[in-house]
């Protein structure tokens, strides 16, 4: 069997640049290319030497975790023990995800067993087969950009569910209780107070809310028909959305909305209820839209 140094060598060094390159988007680290070859570089110098009388030490897990200490060094610097730390684990991480990925597919359609008149035989492909290289050249960017795109979505979701809270809207006397995504797009306020509107979902409301209330809220007819308790906290609010002029939406004052923010229960003495006919969130996460404003000006509710 023949086997290319020189080829094994370059497709190293490109596999260890990508992997560096994933780490550095997992992390959110500056991407600095000639680092990251230079990481790179260091890393395929392993591969080199365990075709050498030092490939006893090459292969000792001393070593290789000295080689990765220096590839992290060189791809990203070094700051403080912790950020080497994150830097290492987030590469062994990225490195086991594709590499562990790329050996579950190939055993998974890989037939590297037979039997013959009652006995088993087993074939191991070597390291210059030529079908094994292909599923590498092939499956590595595959997976890598698989793992990039799972990376990207575990952090989006991250990011929305730090931004999701607890939230209680109370009406004579009922409690709504709700999940709430606070969000900055939400600039929605009453024009002549500027008191924070949050918009949630009106299917959610149906409990709380009495029946021709939310008919009121839906839609601007059949005010007059309204007591005049209800028609004192009602407020008309102007909006304007992507693609369309100035519109007006309804919305009432509760009796209080409370916001659990930070493991901490926030009152908000000012705020109006909107109603949404549309579902806020596609996969139920939230039912409704907070006004940032609202959690800037809550007041903490202590245990008392």
């Amino acid at each position: 069997m023949v086997v290319y140094l020189d080829v094994i060598w370059l497709l190293n060094v490109c596999f260890d640049a990508l992997l560096l390159w994933l780490t550095a988007l997992m992390l959110k680290r500056p991407i600095v290319w000639w680092r990251l070859l230079a990481g790179a570089l260091i890393g395929s110098m392993l591969v080199v030497l365990l075709f050498t009388p030092a490939a006893a030490i090459a292969q000792h897990p001393l070593s290789k975790i000295g080689v990765s200490v220096l590839i992290v060094l060189a791809a990203f610097g070094f700051k403080r023990p912790r950020y080497l730390l994150e830097n290492m684990l987030a590469f062994y991480f990225a490195t086991f995800a594709v590499g562990g990925g790329m050996l579950a597919v190939h055993y998974f359609f890989a037939q590297h067993w037979s039997v013959r008149q009652g006995l088993l035989f087993m074939r191991q492909p070597g390291a210059g087969d030529p079908i094994s290289w292909l599923f590498v050249i092939v499956g590595f960017p595959v997976l890598w950009l698989f793992s990039r795109r799972r990376v990207e979505a575990i952090r989006e979701k991250k990011l929305r569910f730090e931004h999701i809270i607890d939230v209680t809207v109370i009406w004579d006397g009922r409690t709504l209780a709700l999940r709430g995504l606070i969000d900055s797009g939400n600039q929605l306020v009453d024009p002549l107070t500027k008191t924070p509107v949050m918009v949630v979902e009106r299917e959610k409301a149906k409990g709380v809310l009495p029946e021709d209330l939310l008919v009121c809220l839906g839609s601007h007819a059949s005010l007059d028909a309204l007591p005049e308790r209800w028609m004192d906290r009602l407020r008309l609010i102007p909006y304007r959305s992507v693609g369309s002029g100035p519109q007006w939406m309804m919305a009432i004052k509760p009796d209080g909305v409370m916001l659990r923010y930070e493991n901490e229960w926030l009152e908000v003495a000012h705020g109006l209820v909107a109603l949404s006919t549309e579902p806020l969130s596609a996969d139920g996460e939230y039912d409704c839209i907070v006004h940032p404003k609202m959690v800037q000006t809550g007041r903490n509710v202590t245990a008392s």
